[in-house]
C-alpha cells in the first residue's frame, strides 16, 4: 500500500507528481513505481483464482501453479510467487515511513499505527467474506499487528536479523508464499531504517551487482522448480526461493530502467497504479468477476492469452483513471479514507492550484 506522511500538502511539477511531503520528505517516486508494477503482476497471478469464485463455491479449490501444468508454464514462471515478495516488502517500507512522520508530528505514534492497521483489518474481513477469499490485505494487517508493530520496539539490527530468519526459515522447511510476509514485511522496515529507500533511487551500481547476483541465484533455482514435480518434497522451497530471487532481478532492473531513457515512461504507466493501490487491488476484484462472468468456462481451460487479455481489460481502465483522478485529487478514494481514519482527521483530497 501505498507510503504515508502527514496529510500532505505536495508541491507539484509539471507532470503533476508530488516532488516533496508535507513533513519535507522528498517523494521516492521508484516506490510508486514498483507498487504499480508488483499490483500488475499481482493481478496476473490473481485472475484465475479470483474467477473460481463464480465457478464453483468451493473457493478453497487447488489452482494449478507453475511448475505442475505445461500450459501454464509460460505465464505462470514468470508471475507466480514472484510479484507478492515485492509488494510485501513495499508494505513494510511504507509502514516504517509512517512511523517515522508519526514520531515526529503525533504524540502517540503507535497508537496511530495500531490504528491503522485496524482499519486494514475491516476492509481485509469485507473484502474476504463479499468478494474472495483469497484476500492479502487481512494477512497483512495480522501480521502488521503481530510483527510489525511490536518491532518498532526493537533496534534496526534486531530487525534486519530477524528478517533473515523469518525469511529463510519458511524456505527451509518448505513452506512459500504467506508464511514468508512477517519477514518480507521486517526486510522492507530493516531497508528503510538503514537508509537504503532514501538511497535508491540515487544508486546506480549497488542495484546493478544485486541485478547479477540474483540472476546467478534465480537461474538454477527456477531450474529446480521446473525439474520437481509439485507433490515431491522439496517443491515449495524451490519455488519459494525462485520468487524471492525473481522478485530480487525484477526490483533491480526496474530501478535501472527508471535511469534511463525508459524512466519516463515507466513512471507513466505504473506511479498511478501504484500510488492508487489499495483502490485498484480492491477495485480488481470485482472487474476480474465481472470480466469472468462474460467470458466463461472454466478457470482452469483458459489459456495464459485470455489471462493477458482479462488483466489488460482491468488494468487499461484502472491506469486511466487512476491517471485522471490524481491529476485533480492527492491520492486515490479509498487510500483517502484510510488516511483519514490513521489520523483521525479529514486530510484534504483536492489539489490546490
Amino acid at each position: 500500500m501505498p507510503h504515508e506522511t502527514l496529510p500532505p500538502t505536495p508541491e507539484a511539477t509539471g507532470s503533476g507528481h508530488p516532488m516533496t511531503t508535507s513533513t519535507g520528505r522528498s517523494r521516492v517516486v521508484a516506490l510508486d513505481v514498483l507498487r504499480g508494477f508488483a499490483l500488475c503482476g499481482i493481478l496476473l497471478a490473481n485472475v484465475r483464482p479470483i474467477a473460481h469464485m463464480i465457478q464453483t463455491t468451493d473457493v478453497m479449490r487447488p489452482v494449478v501453479t507453475a511448475g505442475q501444468d505445461d500450459s501454464w508454464l509460460g505465464l505462470g514462471l514468470f508471475v507466480d510467487q514472484r510479484f507478492f515478495p515485492i509488494f510485501s516488502v513495499l508494505f513494510g517500507v511504507g509502514f516504517s515511513l509512517l512511523l517515522d512522520s508519526a514520531g515526529r508530528h503525533a504524540p502517540r505514534p503507535r497508537v496511530l499505527l495500531l490504528r491503522r492497521l485496524l482499519v486494514l483489518l475491516a476492509v481485509g474481513l469485507a473484502h474476504m467474506f463479499l468478494l474472495w477469499r483469497g484476500d492479502i490485505l487481512t494477512v497483512y494487517a495480522v501480521v502488521g499487528l503481530v510483527v510489525l508493530l511490536p518491532s518498532t520496539w526493537l533496534p534496526r539490527r534486531a530487525v534486519a536479523g530477524l528478517a533473515a530468519v523469518l525469511v529463510a526459515t519458511p524456505l527451509i522447511l518448505g513452506g512459500n508464499g504467506v508464511p514468508l510476509v512477517p519477514g518480507l514485511f521486517l526486510l522492507g522496515s530493516a531497508l528503510t531504517r538503514y537508509g537504503v529507500i532514501d538511497r535508491m533511487e540515487r544508486s546506480v551500481r549497488v542495484p546493478a551487482a544485486l541485478a547479477v547476483l540474483f540472476t546467478a541465484g534465480a537461474v538454477p533455482a527456477v531450474w529446480l522448480q521446473v525439474g520437481t514435480r509439485a507433490d515431491e518434497a522439496y517443491f515449495n522451497t524451490w519455488f519459494g526461493l525462485a520468487g524471492l530471487l525473481m522478485a530480487g532481478v525484477y526490483v533491480c532492473v526496474l530501478l535501472l530502467a527508471l535511469k534511463t531513457p525508459l524512466g519516463a515512461a515507466l513512471r507513466k504507466v505504473f506511479s498511478p497504479l501504484g500510488r492508487m493501490a489499495l483502490t485498484n487491488y480492491l477495485s480488481a476484484t470485482l472487474l476480474v468477476l465481472g470480466a469472468a462472468h462474460l467470458v466463461g468456462g472454466s478457470p482452469e481451460d483458459w489459456s495464459s492469452a485470455t489471462v493477458l487479455l482479462i488483466s489488460g481489460a482491468v488494468l487499461v481502465p484502472q491506469w486511466l483513471v487512476s491517471t485522471l483522478w490524481l491529476r485533480r485529487y492527492r491520492q486515490g478514494p479509498l487510500e483517502w479514507l484510510w488516511r483519514w481514519a490513521t489520523w483521525a482527521r479529514r486530510p484534504p483530497l483536492r489539489r490546490t492550484p
